[in-house]
């Protein structure tokens, strides 16, 4: 399990996208992860056969943590025997991936992954059902029972459709509904039961969806960054008619290249000179500690449907123009697709989050630990403004800055602020 970053210490195998005895070769996805920061395929570190899987689909381990085994050329084709579930379970016993309990104790592969796929008996002579560490979560936060819920898996496991459909049958025992309880005795329909007089009622049933493994890990990362930074915000107000006049000069030109010149290019570029003005708004706060970083590298938030990642673009102030725009689309595309390495997420010292995007005015961003400071950027869009004695349209946006006030006070960062200002608004051609 590789760490996607460098507050990350576990991922969720999402899905595994080769099966035991499948060739694979150097740099081929092999599997899915999850964490609160990335979803990402995984590639193989080398060429081989996969052996054995050690951590199933759906299982969260720590990082480093071997989820599987490749068999490479010349090794012994003894280790290379598929997993069943046939058998007894402890016939060859092994270490454990995880030090969750009996039920996540990976067994030899010689006879399947994991214990048995079939309910187990425990020391008390009652089975154990076999479920993946979400189902036992979701079980545990209704106090449920999972030896009682009928699994509906391979071999007996409970799967989330499992406990969730137990959930909305014992909503619908604790309601108390006569009819739900007569229809489940006898076996007739409620709305049968009805009068031609009496409407039947239809009850809205609620959906209960668990958080993902990302989004319950954002959840956390959040509520630490409130609680540990002094969080402040300052809000300026930025022209960007001349910026916006050098894009529709240059576009074609980048386009002819292969990339887009985007605003957040320009934004980028202003930023990463900038920070290189204020060190501070670089820096972290390491206990008593003020650690002055050597590089600018910047977070460009990211939205996906499952939640917000924060690829890095590393040494973002020794690019140019067009060398941002290029590293922007390159790790946005990736975030997309899924094809995100571990380094891409890691050593960020300052984020941009783009939420004008949707059409925000502006944000109030939360830090993006541990780091100190981070930009949002507001919708860009034309707006009536007085210049000189005169009204004019220009293309305005609100930009955010939040920040930490126990190391960043309020005077440098609006000093940043207004330089970042000052450089957008009188933006060089020669950079472009």
């Amino acid at each position: 399990m590789p760490q996607m970053g460098e507050s990350i210490v576990e991922g969720t195998i999402v899905r595994w996208l080769k099966k035991v005895g499948d060739h694979v070769d150097r740099d081929e996805p092999l599997f899915e992860i999850t964490t609160d920061k990335v979803e990402a395929e995984i590639p193989s570190p080398a060429a081989g056969v996969l052996a054995e899987i050690c951590a199933r689909e759906g299982q969260t381990v720590s990082v480093n943590t071997v989820v599987g085994i490749l068999q490479q050329a010349g090794e012994a084709a003894a280790s290379v025997q598929p997993p069943t579930t046939d058998g007894p379970t402890a016939a060859h016993p092994r270490t454990p991936v995880d030090s969750r309990g009996p039920a996540d104790v990976v067994a030899p592969g010689r006879v399947g992954i994991g214990t048995s796929a079939h309910a187990m008996p425990n020391e008390g002579g009652l089975r154990r059902q076999r479920s993946s560490p979400l189902v036992r979560r979701i079980a545990r936060e209704h106090s449920i029972d999972i030896e009682r819920v009928e699994g509906s898996g391979a071999g007996g496991r409970v799967t989330k459709h499992d406990i969730q459909r137990h959930l909305s049958r014992d909503s619908a025992s604790a309601s108390g509904d006569p009819g739900e309880i007569e229809g489940r005795r006898t076996g007739v329909p409620a709305e049968s039961r009805h009068s031609d007089t009496e409407p039947p009622v239809t009850a809205l049933e609620a959906s209960i969806q668990p958080l993902s493994v990302m989004r319950r890990k954002i959840a956390e990362h959040m509520v630490l960054s409130q609680r540990t930074a002094a969080h402040v915000h300052t809000v300026f107000n930025v022209d960007f008619s001349r910026i916006e006049s050098i894009r529709r000069e240059k576009k074609s030109e980048y386009e002819r290249v292969g990339t887009r010149l985007t605003y957040m290019a320009f934004i980028a570029k202003v930023v990463s000179d900038t920070l290189r003005l204020h060190p501070i708004v670089n820096a972290t706060l390491e206990g008593d500690n003020v650690v002055y970083k050597a590089e600018v590298n910047l977070g460009i938030a990211v939205a996906l449907e499952s939640g917000l990642i924060v690829p890095v673009v590393h040494h973002a102030d020794e690019k140019n123009l067009l060398g941002l725009s290029r590293a922007i689309q390159d790790v946005a595309e990736r975030a997309r697709a899924r094809q995100l390495k571990p380094e891409d997420v890691q050593g960020g010292t300052f984020t941009v989050t783009n939420p004008g995007q949707f059409g925000a005015q502006f944000g109030t961003p939360i830090i993006n630990q541990p780091q100190s400071a981070i930009l949002g950027i507001g919708t860009i869009e034309k707006r009536p403004m007085v210049v000189g004695e005169g009204i004019a349209i220009r293309t305005m946006a609100y930009l955010t800055l939040g920040y930490d006030h126990r190391l960043i006070d309020g005077a440098v960062a609006d000093h940043f602020m207004a330089d970042v200002k000052t450089h957008l608004e009188s933006f060089d051609s020669d950079q472009v």
